[in-house]
C-alpha cells in the first residue's frame, strides 16, 4: 500500500489542492490554493471503506463538487486537482486495492489511512505519535522513521474507549436494565426511549448498526457521566483506562511525543489522570491539514503514500 516517495512540489497541471478526513462518522474537507488559502470547506457523511469502493467514490466525488461550487470553481477544475484522501478502513486490502485503481478525474491521487494524515497533521512527518478516539481507535506511531500501529482492528473486537465501544456498553446496560438484570439510571432511560422501551426494537436495530450507529450513543454516556450516573461513569472510566494504556505502550515504545486526537478526544482528556494529561502534547494541526499534505501542497514533505496519476497523465 505505501512506497517510500517524497512529494516536495507540486505537477504543474496541479493548481487547487483538496484534503478529506474521510472519518466512520462524518467527512470533513477543504479546497486550497497554492498559497494555502481556504476556497471551500465540506462536511458529509461516513468515508470508512465499510461502506463500500463505489460510495467512498461518490462521497468522494460529491465533495470535490461541493468544494469547487463554493470556490465558485468551474466543475471541470476538477482536473488541476490534487487529492489527499484519508480514510477509515483502509487495511480492507482488496477494496483499497480497487479504490486506489479507480480512474478518478482528478490530476493526482494520494490514499491513505486516516491515522497517517492525523499524524502528518499532528507532527508534520516527524517522529511521534498519535491517538485516535473517534467512532474508532487507534495509535500511529513513527519512532526512528519507521511506523508501528496499535488497535484499530474494527468493531466490535477492537476500538476501545471509541465512540462505537461507548455506546455498546450503553446498549448493553440499556437491555440488562430492560430485563430487570440491573438497576435503570438515567442513561439506560435514555436510551431504551429512543427503541419505545422494546428490546425487541433493539434487537432489530443491531441487525443492521454500523460503528457508527452505535457511537451516536457517546455523547449521552458523556453527558450522564459529568451528571453523576454510576453506569456511565463506569463506561466513561474504562475507556480512560484503555487511553492510558494506550499512551503508556507508546512511550515504552520510544516515541518523543504523543497527542490525542478524534472526536472524543476534548470530551475524554479531562477524566485522564494528571500525570497522563501531562505526558500529551497538542497536535500541531489537524487530519484536514494533515490530508492537504499527503495532497502535496507545496513545501511539504510526504512520505509512506499511495498515489495514482490521473488518466493520461
Amino acid at each position: 500500500m505505501t512506497s517510500n516517495s517524497a512529494l516536495t512540489s507540486a505537477p504543474a497541471d496541479i493548481r487547487y489542492w483538496l484534503g478529506i478526513d474521510a472519518g466512520g462518522t462524518k467527512s470533513l474537507a477543504s479546497l486550497v490554493d497554492e498559497h494555502g488559502h481556504e476556497l471551500g470547506r465540506v462536511t458529509a457523511g461516513a468515508g470508512n471503506l465499510r461502506i463500500g469502493v463505489e460510495a467512498v467514490e461518490q462521497l468522494t466525488l460529491g465533495i470535490a463538487r461541493q468544494a469547487l461550487d463554493q470556490a465558485g470553481l468551474p466543475q471541470d477544475a476538477v482536473s488541476t486537482i490534487g487529492l489527499g484522501l484519508g480514510l477509515a478502513g483502509l487495511s480492507r486490502a482488496s477494496q483499497s486495492r480497487q479504490l486506489i485503481a479507480n480512474q478518478w478525474p482528478f490530476a493526482r491521487v494520494t490514499i491513505a489511512s486516516d491515522a497517517e494524515i492525523a499524524h502528518l497533521g499532528a507532527h508534520g512527518g516527524k517522529d511521534g505519535a498519535i491517538l485516535i478516539v473517534g467512532t474508532g481507535s487507534i495509535a500511529y506511531l513513527k519512532v526512528d522513521g519507521k511506523v508501528d500501529t496499535m488497535g484499530g482492528y474494527g468493531f466490535p473486537i477492537s476500538d476501545e474507549a471509541s465512540g462505537a465501544a461507548l455506546g455498546l456498553s450503553a446498549v448493553r446496560h440499556a437491555l440488562r436494565a430492560l430485563d430487570g438484570r440491573s438497576r435503570s439510571t438515567p442513561l439506560s432511560d435514555a436510551v431504551t426511549s429512543q427503541f419505545d422501551d422494546s428490546t425487541v426494537a433493539v434487537i432489530e436495530w443491531m441487525e443492521t448498526a454500523t460503528p457508527g450507529d452505535f457511537a451516536s450513543f457517546a455523547p449521552l454516556v458523556i453527558s450522564y457521566a459529568e451528571k453523576g450516573d454510576y453506569i456511565a461513569r463506569s463506561i466513561v472510566i474504562e475507556a480512560v483506562r484503555h487511553i492510558e494504556r494506550f499512551i503508556e505502550t507508546i512511550f515504552e515504545k520510544g516515541a518523543p511525543r504523543c497527542s490525542l486526537m478524534g472526536g472524543l478526544a476534548a470530551h475524554l482528556r479531562p477524566w485522564l489522570r494528571a500525570r497522563t494529561s501531562e505526558m500529551l502534547v497538542e497536535p500541531a494541526a489537524d487530519a484536514v491539514s494533515g490530508a492537504l499534505m499527503l495532497a502535496g501542497l507545496p513545501k511539504v514533505a510526504v512520505l509512506g503514500t499511495s498515489s495514482q496519476p490521473r488518466k493520461g497523465a
